[in-house]
């Protein structure tokens, strides 16, 4: 049987006194408090007690991007070969489907066809779509029914923008933003990744600019290092101690929540619920170590929606 130090202490008759500061104790409390992102409502990763959880099932349009983002989780696949080829994966009664968690789905001209193509083949399902934003105009989001549209914006100017995505398109991604938020049949989130000497400072102003179109959520996820952008992230600012740091996440988090309904990645926080305040003050952890795995198969529903 395992015990924590704490349990060790008193079976051994040592006395502990654990003293927590202010801001660990606050910590805590917003933790506590803080709810599971809508997106992640129904993946594996909130289950503990799964060993190796899986994110929900997924259906990819294209690898390819019209941003290159210094961070891109993606875009590395895309170098490595992983990417997977269009199609669905996951499983035959999915509670969530995702389009997509690689590359561009707006690029590809099959969008509106993948998106009834869903909605008629798993009528049960929550269809969830993720996209930089930056080509949903209002023609398109009039041919699109969807329940969960996640945009991601990472900067809250254009210049910043452009520096992160090395694309000019902060324009079109805040019109995206807009165009979603006033449509209260789906839920609007605006997804932001914690870069820390790149846009810490910009995460509340995007939260607050978010608000004002009438987004309803703020998904704040942490930095995945890779050896493929580590070095773009470097030439960057990033500040990698900080980038792996729980506390600088919250801190961010908590300064993000004065304007919108904040949120941080699912399967960690259900991991940090778990922890004292003191080791949630301390706790280093990086991203990679805390993310579902995505090993989803390919299944051919194509066929069966014809």
């Amino acid at each position: 049987m395992k015990y924590s130090w704490k349990e060790l202490a008193r079976k051994m008759g040592i006395e502990v006194e654990i003293l927590e500061n202010k801001e660990a104790k606050e910590l805590k409390k917003f933790v506590d408090e803080l709810m599971v992102p809508t997106h992640c409502q129904f993946c594996q990763g909130l289950d503990l007690s799964i060993e190796n959880p899986v994110h929900h099932p997924s259906y990819e349009l294209t690898p390819a991007c019209n941003h290159d983002c210094i961070f891109c989780y993606s875009n590395v696949a895309v170098k490595l070969g992983k990417a997977p080829k269009p199609g669905y994966y996951g499983w035959e009664n999915p509670r969530a489907i995702t389009i997509s968690q690689y590359g561009e789905p707006l690029l590809s001209p099959r969008i509106v066809e993948v998106n009834k193509m869903l909605r008629r083949r798993f009528p049960e399902a929550r269809l969830d779509l993720q996209t930089n934003g930056s080509l949903l105009t209002e023609g398109l989001w009039q041919k699109l029914d969807f329940d969960i549209v996640m945009i991601s914006l990472d900067a809250a100017s254009r210049e910043k923008h452009k520096m992160i995505t090395n694309a000019d398109t902060f324009d079109n991604v805040v019109n995206a933003l807009r165009i979603v938020g006033a449509d209260k049949s789906v839920r609007s989130i605006v997804r932001t990744i914690f870069m820390p000497g790149i846009n810490d400072e910009d995460i509340p102003k995007i939260a607050e600019l978010a608000a004002s179109l009438g987004v309803d959520e703020m998904m704040l996820q942490p930095l995945t290092v890779h050896k493929l952008n580590e070095e773009r992230l470097r030439k960057a600012g990033l500040d990698f101690e900080r980038a792996e740091s729980i506390r600088e996440l919250l801190k961010v988090a908590m300064g993000a929540k004065k304007y919108i309904d904040v949120r941080i990645s699912g399967c960690l926080l259900v991991q940090l619920k778990k922890m004292d305040a003191l080791t949630l003050y301390n706790i280093y952890k990086i991203s990679k170590e805390i993310s579902p795995l995505v090993k989803r198969k390919k299944m051919g529903i194509k066929a069966k929606l014809r």
